[in-house]
């Protein structure tokens, strides 16, 4: 089977199913229309599909006529709260919402795999898991841990699982591996500064929360800089602040919003605690009070299995006009964290940065467009993953 070859044959639809997506985008939790493109594909390959799973996901298995092992691949379907500003004839139809991660690549590419191994299944060993998860974009909860909740792993068990990202971040055409930690924990809080109001003109009858939570702020920084062991990956960064109605009017709250991320269990552990312990203390300082809460549910690191990484790596090297590299590890978040915690396996990067084409911006823009050309070997790739893995002696 040479996998490019007919990976190359069907990139016109894998294109033009990525495009269809890329215009009708939805948001977490809400993906029924993506979710009844994939299970309609899915069914008419002759894949075995459940609908409906962990909410709007889709799982697809694939049986091969021999005994193997079984190898999960995981697509996420979801857009973001964006409006598109990308100068591309399909551009989103949904005002405020786009595909500006690349999830509408993902969908696509894994669906062209199906197709592929589909049309040799005579000659698989094991089993493929096609697990299309909604909501990797939500952050706290996610759409893998409920697919996982809803038995996805299980009957028959997953041995190894994959997940692909296209990335901004690197060149056309070059994947991008790393064992061990490759992605963070992303935790996000909230920090209401409670004071007291009063009139702008008088501030020393107040306790004034905009003037205590921008010493939070600047104080936070602190916890990277002098709290946190300088070689640990470590960030923390306040997106967001809101306080007041008017000029001359001191209010009684400030809110703070604020992410987190680490890329070990140890750092993630001790930095929420200095960064709460931070906010409440300096708040006591001028008098108010922190109340700080942290997203329950949040991501864990992702981590890939050493092994299985290398032996991904030697299979994709093996792709003509690609080339394959040891990358550094992101500070983003990543919801396929949790199948690793329940299989070996590795996520891995697909670089889409072609400035002859004008795509040049990252992941999350308003103006991120993706090298359509890459989409043929993100297929090759995790169709080859999935032939590998599932043969009785590898790994």
């Amino acid at each position: 089977m040479d996998v490019l070859k007919e990976a190359t044959a069907i990139e016109p639809e894998i294109i033009k199913t990525r495009r269809e997506i890329h215009q009708h985008p939805e948001l977490a939790y809400h993906e029924e229309a993506t979710a009844k493109l994939v299970a309609d594909r899915l069914e008419s390959l002759g894949i075995e599909v459940r609908r409906k799973v962990g909410g709007t996901g889709v799982l697809g298995t694939l049986k091969g006529s021999k005994n193997g092992r079984v190898v999960a691949l995981r697509a996420d379907m979801d857009a973001l709260p964006l409006e598109e500003n990308a100068d591309v004839a399909f551009k989103s139809n949904v005002k405020g919402v786009m595909h500006a991660c690349g999830h509408d690549t993902h969908v696509a590419i894994l669906l062209g795999v199906a197709r592929l191994l589909a049309h040799h299944r005579d000659e698989l060993q094991g089993t493929v898991k096609f697990l299309f998860q909604p909501a990797e974009e939500h952050g706290g909860r996610g759409g893998a841990k409920p697919m996982i909740e809803d038995g996805v792993m299980k009957d028959p068990k997953v041995d190894f699982v994959f997940g692909l990202h296209i990335s901004g971040d690197h060149p056309s055409k070059v994947f991008g591996f790393r064992g061990g930690p490759i992605m963070a924990a992303p935790d996000t809080f909230k920090v209401r500064v409670i004071g007291k109001g009063g009139h702008g003109s008088a501030p020393h009858q107040t306790i004034d929360p905009v003037y205590v939570a921008a010493q939070i702020i600047t104080s936070m920084q602190g916890v990277s800089g002098r709290m946190i062991d300088p070689i640990q990956p470590f960030v923390v960064t306040i997106g967001s602040v809101h306080s007041g109605t008017k000029e001359n009017i001191i209010p009684d709250e400030a809110v703070l919003e604020g992410t987190i991320r680490t890329l070990d269990e140890a750092t993630r552990k001790t930095a929420k605690a200095k960064v709460q312990k931070v906010a409440e203390g300096v708040a006591k300082a001028f008098g108010a009070k922190a109340v700080v809460d942290f997203e329950k549910d949040a991501y864990p690191v992702t981590v890939n299995d050493q092994k299985v990484t290398e032996q991904a790596m030697k299979i994709t090297k093996k792709i003509p006009g690609t080339k394959t590299i040891t990358m550094k590890p992101l500070l983003g978040g990543e919801d396929f964290s949790r199948f690793l915690l329940e299989a070996p396996g590795t996520f891995y990067f697909l670089g889409t940065i072609n400035p002859t084409k004008g795509c040049i911006y990252p992941n999350h823009s308003s103006k991120f467009k993706v090298d359509e050309d890459v989409l043929k070997y993100g297929a090759a790739s995790l169709a080859m993953l999935a032939l590998e893995f599932t043969k009785s002696n590898n790994v």
